[in-house]
């Protein structure tokens, strides 16, 4: 990887802090409803935080082109309403108790509340983005909900199977990178790039996004239970195998797959504990192959930038794949 970009994480902070802080105001702005249930809901989602990568990434590929009007906060809250939407959906989908360390909004006001907040933020979102009048806009957030729906469909029809590491990065890809992705091209449209501006700063996003995921993925099964704000090999307890997994299910012994396969089918660690798949992926490399993939895919993100001339935004872009394959929560 190439050597660090000189800029850190709190000069990114310091600056996009303006737009950071207006998005906050826009974001609870838009998700106030005359349906009581719907505000409080959208309040207490607001208020779990997040790191707002999502928006930081609108805002940054915006300001590459000198943007500096309204529409990046409008469509940083859009972009974070949206990925706020899948997570009140997914909370349900897969039963989860906690997110960032709090109860799970479907525990707080029950699935058939929760299910349709979701859905009021997802029309939400596109009521709010449809303010900025630009059909291409709206193609793009079509086609990302249209993506992350259909993913979401996917992995359930594989929980508790093997899958292919294909399937795998087609799976990361919609429930994640696609995002990354979209953000950065919303940034480009905002800011009047050109075709082939757009389409590097779109596979930054998604290089960047499958990164994420796939460090996000291997954090899952080492990070605590205090840094994650959730149980520790969740995905694996939902059925879920990631790519340390799937690369440790193609090698290892058929008694050892036989432990693997029992949680995936039966979504418990009853017989198998945590510390023998530990066990296992370390024996096979499995996580340092996981991280090895996903540092190649924050490589990539950074070579997507070459086509863009030194600057302050740039050198943070450079910055964020990084920050991704570094970080520990």
């Amino acid at each position: 990887m190439s050597a660090p970009p000189i800029i850190n994480g709190k000069e990114i902070f310091d600056l996009l802090h303006d737009d950071l802080a207006a998005l906050e105001d826009e974001f609870g702005q838009d998700t106030v409803s005359g349906v009581q249930a719907i505000t409080e809901i959208g309040e207490y989602l607001r208020a779990g935080g997040g790191k707002r990568i999502r928006p930081a990434l609108l805002f940054l590929s915006s300001k590459l082109f000198h943007y500096q009007g309204h529409g990046a906060v409008r469509l940083g809250a859009v972009v974070e309403i949206i990925h706020t939407a899948t997570l009140v959906h997914d909370d349900i989908i897969d039963e989860a108790r906690t997110r960032r360390g709090r109860p799970a909004a479907n525990t707080q006001w029950g699935n058939s509340k929760c299910v349709l907040a979701g859905d009021w933020l997802y029309m939400q979102a596109f009521k709010v983005a449809l303010q900025e009048r630009n059909f291409r806009i709206l193609d793009a957030l079509i086609e990302l909900t249209q993506q992350m729906v259909e993913g979401e469909l996917l992995q359930m029809e594989k929980l508790g199977k093997a899958i292919t590491l294909d399937e795998y990065f087609d799976l990361i890809y919609r429930k994640t990178a696609c995002l990354f992705s979209v953000c950065m091209r919303l940034g480009a449209i905002l800011g009047g790039a050109t075709a082939s501006q757009e389409e590097a700063l779109g596979r930054y996003g998604h290089d960047l996004g499958m990164a994420f995921q796939i460090v996000d993925d291997v954090l899952d099964l080492t990070a605590s239970e205090d840094m994650l704000g959730k149980p520790v090999a969740s995905d694996l307890r939902e059925g879920k195998a990631t790519m340390a997994v799937i690369h440790a299910l193609e090698r290892c012994t058929a008694e050892e797959r036989g432990k693997i396969d029992t949680i995936l089918r039966e979504r418990t660690f009853n017989g198998v504990t945590h510390t023998q798949i530990m066990e296992i992926l370390r024996r096979y490399g499995s996580l340092e192959a996981a991280n090895a993939r996903a540092a190649r895919y924050a490589e990539s993100a950074q070579k997507a930038l070459c086509v863009f001339p030194e600057s302050e935004i740039k050198r943070a872009l450079l910055w964020a794949p990084e920050f991704v394959v570094a970080r520990e929560k």
